[in-house]
C-alpha cells in the first residue's frame, strides 16, 4: 500500500471541527494511539527515513495492536511512502522479540486522534502529547499507483479548509526528538 499523507499544524481543534462539518465531513471515531518506535541494528532509520513501530489503539473497550513498517518518503512535498502493517496479539512480547534481535526502542508517541471521512479522504485531528495540534489528510493507494493526483487533491482539500501553510513532512516522532534534543 502507498500512503499519500500530508499534515499541517492547526490553530484550534474546535475551529477545524466546525470547518470539517461545514464541508460535509463525517466524524467516524475517536481513538487513543500509543506508538513505540524502534531503530534498526543495521541501519539508522533516522538517516534512511524509515520507521518501525508497534501501535496500540484504544477505542472505547476495543484494543488493537499492529506492527507497522514505513518506507522512506518518496517525494519532497508530502509524507507519501510505502506502508506495511499487520495485526499482532501482544505488544510486550513483540517488543521483547525486537529488542532480542538488536532493535532498540527510540521513543513512545501518544496521541488522541479524532477521525473524519470525506469523499475518499481520511482526515485526523491529532492531539499529540508534547506537540501543538495537527491535522493529517490521507489517501491510501495500491502499490505502483500514481500518487500525484491524490497528493494534489489533498492540498486542494487543505486549501478548502483554509490551510495554506504550516505543512510538515517531519513525523511526530522526529518532531518530538527535535524538541527534546535541544
Amino acid at each position: 500500500m502507498i500512503e499519500v499523507e500530508v499534515k499541517a499544524k492547526i490553530n484550534s481543534f474546535i475551529e477545524m471541527e466546525e470547518k470539517l462539518e461545514s464541508i460535509g465531513a463525517q466524524k467516524s471515531k475517536n481513538e487513543f494511539q500509543e506508538d513505540i518506535y524502534f531503530n534498526s541494528p543495521v541501519v539508522d532509520f533516522a538517516e534512511t527515513d524509515e520507521a518501525l513501530r508497534i501501535r496500540t489503539t484504544k477505542e472505547d473497550d476495543n484494543v488493537n495492536i499492529f506492527i507497522t513498517y514505513k518506507g522512506p518518503k518518496i517525494d519532497k512535498e508530502s509524507k507519501t511512502r510505502k506502508e506495511i502493517e499487520m495485526g499482532i496479539e501482544d505488544s510486550q512480547k513483540c517488543s521483547d522479540i525486537f529488542e532480542a534481535i538488536g532493535f532498540r526502542k527510540v521513543r513512545t508517541v501518544r496521541k488522541n486522534r479524532q477521525y473524519y471521512n470525506y469523499e475518499n479522504f481520511e482526515i485526523s485531528l491529532d492531539d499529540i502529547e508534547g506537540l501543538d495540534p495537527y491535522m493529517e489528510i490521507e489517501i491510501a493507494l495500491e502499490d505502483g499507483s500514481d500518487y500525484s493526483e491524490a497528493q494534489k487533491s489533498i492540498f486542494e482539500l487543505f486549501e478548502k479548509l483554509g490551510i495554506t501553510d504550516g505543512f510538515e513532512r517531519t513525523s511526530y516522532l522526529e518532531l518530538l526528538e527535535n524538541l527534546y534534543s535541544k
